[in-house]
């Protein structure tokens, strides 16, 4: 079965922090909880603050879905408000290698 990562680069909005962002994102984890196909989400830190937020799906048109949703039905997320939206890059990846620890 194919994976694909929706990942997401982003830094936090002006005077905000990574733990900000985070903290804003709990009817965002519920929303993706609902969506058809989701397996997990992860969101990172690096060292200069930019988040890395991956979340992985079972086939791109539940990513595709799932994605629309956090603009269109989650459009009022406060979490919207944390992101400094310039920064944004984002993508829709088909995983082609996954190793486990064995």
């Amino acid at each position: 079965m194919a994976e694909i990562l929706e990942v997401t680069v982003l830094r936090p909005a002006a005077g905000l922090t990574a733990d900000d962002f985070v903290a804003a994102n709990d009817d965002i984890n519920d929303y993706l909880r609902r969506q058809p196909g989701f397996r997990w989400r992860r969101i990172a830190v690096a060292e200069d603050g930019t988040v890395v937020d991956i979340v992985a799906y079972d086939s791109m048109a539940q990513a595709e879905a799932g994605a629309a949703g956090i603009t269109g039905e989650m459009a009022g997320s406060p979490v919207h408000d944390t992101i400094d939206h310039g920064s944004v890059q984002w993508r829709l990846t088909k995983v082609t290698q996954h190793i486990d620890r064995g």
